[in-house]
């Protein structure tokens, strides 16, 4: 599915600002836990195809596939079309939640980030002790496709993963259209932002844990890296600063393979079957075909 249209052009500063207040409101109040018991994800999606711990990955696709979700994301909602997309190509396809605050359901990404990446390290070492396989790809969007990287630098990650794949990734961190940069001019906003979500506040451009990250170069040895990106992302800007630098990376523009493709931030990560096909080539760069305007199809 391709949004050949895109959202309505209100100020993006005046939505990016309501969301930011909203979002810092609702997580500084208090917060009644949840009572009532709900399925576990894995539970849900199995029955989707994904997360089928019986799966075991065929000669022609040998390495299960971990998708990451972003923030605000679940390991539901944010694959609902990437995962059986996947599934129906034979890939054995795994996610997970990450990230939670406590007595925030659904809503997930929004912990400490190094926090969130040893929990995707658990969740990968069970996959893999699951399928059989010795590595794993990963496909993330947004935070999911950054955070990894903590994992495979700091975390012994780069032993069990062939291939990440980032789809809007903020590998260096964003600026939000430049609304972290009034932070500093509002006496107590930014430790706010840092105690209520720090998920959020890690990914700033600058943070202690951004500066952490690229410390050290962009890849490690041993793994492929593809980064998706959108020239209408809205979230991480510039949009340029997803790309990564080292051996065996390949930066993708989605409007260099279909100009008139006007996804923006979400729907890169969530509904576009040309980034999707890009990631399946990414997955199987042995078996890419050509991806443009076209791949919408079958």
């Amino acid at each position: 599915m391709l949004p050949w249209k895109r959202p309505g052009r209100t100020p993006r500063a005046r939505r990016t600002i309501t969301a930011l207040l909203l979002v810092v409101a609702a997580f500084a109040a208090p917060t009644a836990t949840a009572t009532a018991a709900t399925p576990t994800a894995e539970a849900t999606t199995a029955s989707r195809g994904w997360n089928d711990y019986t799966c075991k990955p065929s000669a022609a696709h040998p390495r299960p596939v971990v998708l990451v979700h972003g923030t605000f994301g679940n390991s539901v909602d944010n694959w609902l079309v990437l995962a059986p997309y996947l599934v129906n190509r034979g890939y054995c396809v795994f996610s997970l939640d990450y990230g939670q605050l406590p007595g925030v359901p659904f809503f997930h990404g929004l912990g400490p980030i190094d926090k969130s990446a040893g929990q995707l390290a658990v969740f990968v070492d069970k996959v893999l002790a699951s399928t059989g396989a010795p590595k794993a790809d990963l496909v993330g969007h947004s935070q999911g496709g950054m955070m990894p990287n903590y994992y495979l630098k700091f975390l012994g990650g780069a032993a069990k993963v062939n291939a990440l794949v980032g789809l809007a990734p903020d590998n260096h961190g964003t600026t939000l259209l430049g609304l972290t940069k009034l932070l500093p001019y509002f006496p107590g906003a930014e430790d706010l932002l840092s105690a209520a979500t720090p998920g959020l506040a890690d990914q700033v451009a600058g943070s202690a844990f951004m500066t952490k990250l690229n410390a050290l170069p962009d890849t490690v040895p041993g793994v492929r890296y593809t980064v998706i990106a959108t020239r209408y992302d809205e979230v991480v800007t510039p949009y340029r600063t997803q790309y990564l630098d080292g051996p065996n990376v390949r930066n993708v523009l989605l409007q260099d393979l279909c100009a008139v493709d006007l996804s923006e931030h979400v729907a890169i990560g969530t509904i576009d079957r040309i980034a999707f096909h890009e990631v399946e080539n990414a997955l199987d760069p042995a078996h890419a075909t050509p991806t443009d305007c076209l791949s919408v199809i079958g």
